[in-house]
């Protein structure tokens, strides 16, 4: 066990935080890249993930979705850990589970830069990335060294792997370009999450429409149950922007495939909600995370819920202990957790573990 969440909080938005943003000029993405190396290099070698531990871990209330145990309910979510190469740290933050990607098909350089907006007054983020990363064979590559295999516990904790769209291939492709991202990373992924919900890749959310999505999960989810007698679960992730009936069609077109649940939600392209100190980035391109997307998530998330038998895993604009118990509350199973990390760092982690395990002591 870590610290108190107290005062990891408070080390971490008194300390390093104000270093981290500071750095590099303040460029978010940079800063990003720097991180992720430095975890990565942390969860390569055991003695800094045991320092780690004793300074970040935390532990919560283990649940199994989807077959998958999970030793507590808060996860990275996708989009943080691209290529995966801090896989093996992110247990020693206090993480019950980690999603890296998006990878695609093919590796692809994702959109010109700059395209990471930090809304600091507003505790949000816009990004454009467009999937930047090395490709999904790659991805494999990275676990299979890391000696991350499906089921082995090889991270200290699940890992999903979030799969999309490679850019230059034609939306009628897809179905064929996911397949192949499928294959590559099913033999290492505890679940894997079908990205189609991204406003950063031209059309990709087209995918989302009743049909489209119909047989691209019905394809997905048949090649998985080929590829082996114990399928790998497949979810999938969808915007906040949807309107009730069609998430009504998205969440028939899963049930009919035998998707085995729904991530709710991705960044949104909505701007309600930002401090008047950062509406000169408003018109930035591409989609807003954090604080401002808090009340839609959570009212997806119960909407999902309340309509699927399906579970659902919260995500978007969780920033607090409380924010993440109105989502378990609201029906979701687990929650993921990206730009309210950013902002208050593994005290946040271990804030929602300690309130998880007050309300169910085990």
């Amino acid at each position: 066990m870590g610290l108190p969440a107290e005062l990891l909080r408070g080390g971490y938005a008194g300390l390093l935080r104000p270093v981290l943003f500071a750095s590099h000029g303040g460029d978010p993405e940079a800063i990003h890249e720097q991180l992720i190396g430095l975890l990565a290099a942390i969860g390569d070698t055991p003695l800094l993930r045991g320092i780690l531990d004793l300074v970040a871990a935390s532990s919560g209330v283990a649940t199994e979705v989807a077959g998958v145990r999970f030793p507590n309910r808060v996860g990275l979510a996708a989009g943080m850990d691209k290529d995966g190469l801090a896989a093996r740290a992110w247990a020693s933050l206090g993480f019950g589970f980690a999603e890296v990607g998006t990878v695609t098909a093919q590796a692809q350089p994702g959109n010109d830069r700059p395209r990471v907006f930090r809304l600091r007054e507003s505790h949000a983020l816009i990004n454009r990335m467009g999937f930047n990363n090395h490709g999904a064979g790659a991805l494999a590559q990275t676990l299979a060294e890391a000696g991350i295999r499906r089921g082995n516990g090889g991270a200290g904790i699940p890992i999903g792997v979030s799969i999309g769209k490679t850019k230059l291939v034609a939306v009628e492709d897809a179905v064929a370009d996911y397949l192949a991202s499928l294959e590559a990373v099913a033999p290492h992924a505890d679940y894997v999450a079908i990205n189609v919900s991204s406003p950063n890749t031209p059309n990709l959310r087209t995918l989302q429409d009743g049909g489209a999505l119909a047989g691209l999960t019905a394809a997905l989810v048949a090649r998985a149950a080929e590829l082996d007698a114990n399928p790998v679960p497949i979810f999938v992730k969808i915007a906040p922007d949807l309107s009730w009936e069609q998430i009504d069609e998205v969440l028939a077109s899963c049930a009919a495939a035998g998707i085995a649940g729904l991530i709710a939600t991705n960044t949104t392209l909505g701007r309600d909600g930002l401090a008047p100190s950062d509406a000169g980035l408003a018109d930035q391109a591409g989609g807003l995370s954090g604080a401002p997307l808090t009340a839609r998530a959570l009212e997806v998330v119960r909407y999902v819920a309340e309509h699927t038998g399906l579970p659902v895993i919260g995500a978007g604009g969780i920033m607090t202990a409380d924010g993440a118990q109105r989502m378990f509350d609201a029906g979701a199973a687990l929650i993921q957790l990206y730009t309210g990390f950013i902002y208050h760092g593994p005290g946040l982690i271990a804030a929602i573990n300690a309130a998880d395990t007050r309300r169910y002591p085990r």
